[in-house]
Formats: structure tokens, C-alpha cells, sequence
């Protein structure tokens, strides 16, 4: 995951990864190293054409599903129907908060590993990831 998001940063991880530099790519996948808030299409959209009016809906899903495929983002799929973004790609967990929706990533070692092997013989799980849902801090006062 690229830590600093600086414009000649961003272009030296596209560029490695193969990508065409686009105004609407750059804009996207700058903006998601800005967040920890794990946006939705519609939010990236806003964000981005409140700098500068240059995406349409079709050009963030564009700019989403590319940047996704080289492993520059992921999905989070954390309520029933929203996709969200996230541009750490690390192995990592999520706290939901039940009050205000507030999203915060939780450490990978937050949890003892899970044994995947000991599933039933027919199931092959590939990955896993805990979603804990509760009240934040804010919420709790």
C-alpha cells in the first residue's frame, strides 16, 4: 500500500503496475489514498468533481474496476448492497459502527487465525475477513 499519496508517487505505482495515466484514474485512486472511510462510488464521484469537474459515474467505475484488478484497490462489502473502496490492500479486518456508520480498519492480528483447513471437506475457502460491528467512541458518549 503506498503510505504518502504525492502526485509523482501515485504515477510511479500506476506506471508500475502497467497503467495508462488518466485524468479520472489519478483522481480516483488519489483520492482513495486520502481516505480511511472506505467510500462509495457515489462519494468518490462528488469528491473528485469538487476538485475539479472532470468524471462521470461511468468514468470512477472505469477508473475502480482497472485499479482493482492490479491490486491497487479492493471492495468492502460490509452492508447488504453498498460497495465500498479502499485503497489498503493489506490484509486487514473492519469495525462497523451500528450508530453513526463510521468505518475503521482493524489490524489483521486483531483476531487469532482462523484454521481455514478445518472446514467441511467440501467447502475450499480461499480468504477471510471478520466484520465487528458495535458502537465507536463518539457513539458511546
Amino acid at each position: 500500500m503506498l503510505k504518502s499519496s504525492s502526485a509523482n508517487e501515485i504515477r510511479d505505482v500506476m506506471k508500475h503496475e502497467g497503467l495508462r495515466i488518466t485524468p479520472q484514474r489519478f483522481a480516483v485512486y488519489a483520492n482513495l489514498l486520502r481516505r480511511d472511510d472506505h467510500p462509495t462510488v457515489e462519494q468518490i464521484l462528488e469528491d473528485v468533481n469538487a476538485e475539479l469537474p472532470i468524471a462521470s459515474k461511468a468514468s470512477v467505475y472505469s477508473a475502480l474496476t482497472i485499479l482493482r484488478e492490479v491490486n491497487l484497490v479492493r471492495e468492502v462489502l460490509l452492508d447488504e448492497g453498498v460497495t465500498r473502496y479502499d485503497a489498503n490492500v493489506n490484509p486487514h479486518h473492519h469495525f462497523v459502527c451500528r450508530d453513526c456508520g463510521a468505518i475503521h480498519d482493524l489490524a489483521w492480528q486483531t483476531f487469532s487465525c482462523f484454521n481455514l483447513e478445518e472446514l467441511s471437506d467440501d467447502l475450499q475457502a480461499e480468504s477471510y475477513e471478520v466484520t465487528v460491528k458495535g458502537l465507536c467512541k463518539t457513539c458511546q458518549d
